[in-house]
């Protein structure tokens, strides 16, 4: 993880526990024993928590107040002096589970991940590292949602790929009580997990990715017209994150293509599943296909009969855009009917 960045996440860890703080702890230091470092735990104040660790509502992103302060290059901390990161990742694009205090949220964004530890000439208090991280995130406007064990079925429920994918920035959360923190500003929403333990600690940090709107209604006499003409027609139908769930948003699309089919009860289509380039390419294809039928589920669902509709997947290997942008990137996350 890269230090001194220039932003004020970085400036502030520095800071915490400086003697100009008078209602700072100091930071522990070199030669400071563990039962030392305990008994500072309580003269600390708790970081404030956006919701209960485990309400009867759960927790919900909309409580975290949005901050006001500027977050610099990601992956916007720099560590406390005496600590270093070792077996880090750095992922342009990825699925990461946050415990929230009743669930795991999964997050989508770039991510990173590392294991941290103690230098050779400091000695390793895992309080102060989670005091310095805890500092760090309240000076830049962010909150604690909680501090809790993960439940064990809840563990046991995660799929293997994905805690062997997470066992550098994970931590071991088996047998230690994770510390959950979201940055909102009006930009960006940051999630952080540190897992300290007595010998070292697991950071994962994710900057969410941010929801692209990218449908637009077509009318059924415009898709009518555009397979009339070309033999297709693309679409950007709006899913869940990494999902093939279609978003509510995206229904009145659904239903304009139902109009259709039900007005020429002669047409048939072949819906076709595309997505961007980003992430995996073997799962791409699966996403594309699990997509398109979700689009024919629908439209059966809305009385069209389904041995008129097919549904095919080509994940990332027909792009229409350049895949280095963000507008190219929605464009080829489209559906398209065509005419069979």
């Amino acid at each position: 993880m890269q230090r001194g960045a220039g932003i004020i996440l970085a400036l502030a860890l520095t800071a915490c526990g400086s003697a100009d703080r008078p209602d700072a702890t100091p930071a522990t230091t070199e030669g400071t024993t563990p039962d030392a470092a305990a008994e500072a735990a309580d003269t600390v104040p708790d970081a404030p928590v956006a919701a209960t660790d485990a309400g009867p509502t759960g927790f919900e992103l909309g409580s975290v107040p949005v901050s006001d302060r500027v977050l610099g290059a990601f992956p916007f901390i720099a560590l406390p002096d005496g600590y270093e990161a070792i077996n880090e990742q750095t992922l342009n694009l990825a699925r990461v589970p946050f415990w929230t205090g009743d669930r795991l949220e999964e997050v989508e964004g770039k991510a990173y991940l590392a294991t941290l530890q103690a230098r050779e000439d400091h000695a390793y208090s895992d309080l102060e590292l989670e005091r310095n991280i805890q500092h760090v995130i309240e000076q830049a406007g962010g909150v604690r949602i909680t501090d809790s064990a993960i439940a064990p079925d809840i563990l046991q429920a995660v799929p293997r790929d994905v805690r062997k994918n997470l066992v550098d920035g994970w931590g071991d959360v088996y047998n230690n009580p994770v510390q959950t923190y979201v940055i909102r500003t009006a930009e960006r929403t940051v999630w952080l997990h540190l897992c300290a333990d007595s010998a070292g600690a697991g950071l994962m940090i994710v900057e969410a990715q941010p929801f692209e709107a990218t449908a637009s209604l077509l009318p059924a006499d415009r898709l009518k017209r555009e397979i009339e003409a070309h033999g297709k027609v693309a679409m950007q139908v709006n899913f869940a994150v990494d999902k093939a769930d279609i978003l509510p948003g995206s229904m009145p699309q659904i239903e304009q293509v139902a109009d259709l089919m039900a007005n020429d009860p002669a047409l048939q289509l072949a819906i076709h599943g595309h997505t961007d380039a980003s992430g995996d390419a073997v799962h791409n294809q699966m996403l594309s296909e699990s997509r398109a039928e979700s689009v024919v589920a629908a439209l059966v669902k809305r009385g069209i009969d389904a041995s008129r509709l097919q549904a095919k997947g080509f994940g990332q290997s027909e792009p229409v855009a350049d895949n280095a942008t963000g507008d190219g990137r929605a464009k080829n996350r489209r559906v398209e009917l065509v005419r069979i």
